[in-house]
Formats: structure tokens, sequence, C-alpha cells
């Protein structure tokens, strides 16, 4: 276990998420989930995480595996068609992880979901975070619509409305 890390989740709490991200741009992000799912039928999820705290912290836990954590927690992976996926930003560590329930990884792979990850993490590099978490889930509505191409209509499994936790 990292002291550095440690400090650095401790300094950076949960107020840097709500800096970051303030209603409205929330509000945008969710607007960007509803209309990019009209062109799938999937389901796509965004979570930022400002630090973590308690025992995942403790246990060193990496941002994947908090990743996965929340990917179960939030029920992602209880869709029709084995097409949710999950954006995560834990930004205490600047790590971007998607997690994607099986019917979709089967076809894009985790080289294709860390390309996206890395462009995301190249536009909160420049301060850039909206236009990252957009281009995100543009990036992963491309991945869905090829492979789960809207068929009539659909319905919405799971919450547009992203999560600060």
């Amino acid at each position: 276990m990292s002291i550095k890390r440690i400090a650095k989740h401790l300094v950076q709490h949960h107020w840097r998420a709500k800096q970051i991200f303030p209603q409205s741009v929330l509000d945008r992000i969710e607007q960007a989930i509803s209309q990019n799912e009209t062109t799938h039928s999937g389901q796509v999820r965004f979570v930022v995480e400002g630090a973590l705290d308690g025992r995942p912290l403790f246990r060193n836990q990496p941002a994947r595996e908090r990743a996965l954590d929340v990917f179960s927690q939030l029920r992602i992976w209880d869709t029709a068609h084995n097409n949710g996926v999950l954006i995560y930003l834990l930004l205490a560590d600047r790590d971007v992880e998607i997690v994607a329930d099986r019917g979709i990884h089967a076809k894009v792979g985790a080289e294709g979901w860390e390309y996206i990850c890395r462009a995301m993490e190249a536009e909160f590099r420049s301060g850039q975070f909206e236009r990252g978490v957009v281009r995100g889930i543009e990036a992963v509505s491309r991945e869905l619509a090829k492979h789960f191409p809207p068929a009539g209509p659909h319905p919405n499994e799971l919450p547009d409305k992203p999560v600060v936790m």
C-alpha cells in the first residue's frame, strides 16, 4: 500500500468530483447517454468517484477492481442482451475503466475498450472532462451500434443519469 496513494485519496476526496462535474455537466452527460442510446440497443452508465475511502482505500483496491464492484452494485450486467457498459472514472488515480457485459465485450475485447479509455484520459489531462466523457460515450455507443443496432423499440433498462460517488 502506497502512502502517496492514500494521501492523494484523502486530499482529493469527493468534493473534487462535484467541482469538476457540477449538475449542469452531469445533465449534459445524461443527455449524451440518452441521445447515443437511440443508435443501439445497449445500455451505457457513467460513474465518477472522486476518491476511494475506507476499506477499498486501505485494501489498496485498484481502479479496475473498483469498477468491477460498481458494475455489479449498479446491476449493469442485468440487461436482456448482456450489452451493458460502465464507464468508470476514479479521479484521484486519474484512471478510466470500461467494464462491459459479456455480450458486447466478446465483440470489442479489452484492447478496444482500452483505446477508448486512453483517449478519454488524454482529454482529462488537458482539463476537458466533459468533452472527454461525452466522446467516450460516443465511442462506446459506436461499438454498441456496430454489434447491437436498434431493433425496433427497446426499453431503457438502466438509468441514463450519471452517478457521483
